[in-house]
């Protein structure tokens, strides 16, 4: 399918490595040119060195830490005029809720709350004044189904959720889209670090407790980064533009819901 996308560019948060480079693998391969950011510059320029040499397009990379100031500040420069934004951040840590204190909070509401925000408030106009746009924010299958050691994320997410439930569709008239992907446990660095958590708690080794989640997915397995970014180019296309305000679950059928 041609999704339409072809000359446009995207703005992909946290996309050095896991479901954000999934998202800009699959944008790249619409033929969209991307700014990527990560905090880490190594691994994201070696990325964006392979998107380039895969697809040709134009990648401009930007390694700051975007819960601050001065990384929004840098990133939404490189970023001024883009017509698809992609926010995503990696989870807080898991733990039990009697662990979290209010600074853990702040830290997981500026990380999966406020910088999401900050972006579209900033990127949102140009679009409107182009009168197309796409965003899609990366959030997690426990705002529609909390995950107990996930406190911290279920908190912030739906904060997010319920931030773009109603600005989505302030800006549908002017031709904006946006939607949420809610991914369940993917073949990434986060799966790693909840597994090895579960692993060290329940004193398992780290593949009897990935052999158990799997057991527990009707997919019988962990996403990959392909298929979840093949879903976010979707949204991002311009056949997605009467889904306004969506939260498209990504999770093998994990969450046990009927709607």
């Amino acid at each position: 399918m041609d999704l339409g996308i072809g000359g446009k560019r995207a703005l992909v948060c946290a996309s050095s490595k896991g479901l954000g480079l999934g998202c800009a693998e699959a944008l790249a391969a619409a033929g969209v040119d991307l700014v990527m950011n990560a905090r880490g510059a190594e691994a994201l320029e070696a990325s964006a060195e392979a998107i380039r040499k895969e697809y040709g397009v134009t990648v401009t990379t930007v390694a700051c830490d975007v819960t601050t100031p001065e990384g929004q500040a840098e990133v939404l420069k490189a970023a001024e005029g883009v017509e698809i934004l992609v926010t995503n951040a990696g989870g807080p840590p898991p733990g039990k809720w009697s662990d979290w204190e209010r600074e853990d909070f702040i830290k997981a509401l500026d990380a999966n709350m406020l910088t999401p925000i900050a972006f579209m408030k900033a990127l949102l106009p140009g679009m409107i004044d182009k009168g197309w746009g796409r965003v899609v924010n990366i959030t997690s299958q426990s705002v529609r189904a909390p995950i107990g050691v996930l406190g911290l994320s279920n908190s912030a997410r739906t904060g997010l959720t319920g931030y773009v439930a109603g600005t989505s569709r302030q800006v549908a008239p002017f031709g904006v889209a946006i939607n949420n992907l809610l991914p369940g446990i993917h073949d990434t660095d986060r799966a790693v670090a909840l597994d090895g958590g579960a692993s060290r708690a329940e004193n398992m080794t780290p593949e009897a407790v990935r052999a158990r989640r799997e057991a527990s997915i009707p997919a019988r397995r962990y996403g990959t980064r392909q298929e979840f970014g093949a879903a976010c180019a979707f949204l991002c296309s311009q056949h997605a533009g009467f889904i306004i305000g969506q939260n498209l679950l990504v999770d093998g059928g994990a969450t046990n819901l009927t709607m």
